[in-house]
């Protein structure tokens, strides 16, 4: 089995107009709940072998703060293929992980998250900011990953349930 970890960047500012949308920060709530979703994982005892990153300035920020929170040692991966990907890019790049990596977390956008949970676990549900989605994969090594898997969705956190 392997274990993936999807979650959505958290809350994300508006208030600068001129700023490109890959380079806007968190807000005040993205930046508190970004490390309590990653004291969630800490508790659950679920620190990722592995984090993969959007390069967008709000998913990075959301990544390093939940690693720092869950006390992830590894360094985290950054790709941009995750700014506003579609599942299809999720899968064909954990399709090319180690075996070795048992649990992953990927941090990116919507709708790419929200559709990549239905797609892996026939599971619909709004995803909104810092969600994050446990699912088991049926799988021995990450290239069997593809878009006929079926997993089990474990748990689904929202940071307004942990109030």
């Amino acid at each position: 089995m392997k274990y993936l970890l999807i979650m959505r960047h958290a809350k994300s500012s508006w208030s600068n107009s001129f700023m490109g949308d890959h380079d806007r920060p968190l807000n005040k709530r993205g930046k508190k709940d970004a490390p309590r979703m990653g004291q969630l994982l800490k508790h659950e005892e679920l620190t990722p072998d592995l984090i993969i990153s959007s390069t967008a300035n709000r998913a990075m920020t959301t990544a390093e703060a939940a690693a720092l929170a869950c006390d992830y040692e590894e360094e985290i991966k950054y790709t941009r293929q995750f700014y506003h990907a579609d599942p299809e890019t999720y899968l064909m790049v954990l399709n090319g992980l180690p075996d070795s990596i048992e649990r992953v977390m990927v941090v990116g956008h919507n709708p790419g998250m929200e559709e990549l949970v239905a797609l892996l676990t026939d599971v619909d549900t709004r995803f909104t900011t810092a969600n994050i989605a446990h699912v088991q994969l049926p799988i021995a090594q990450w290239r069997e990953l593809n878009e006929t898997v079926v997993g089990e969705l474990l748990d689904l956190w929202r940071p307004k349930e942990l109030d």
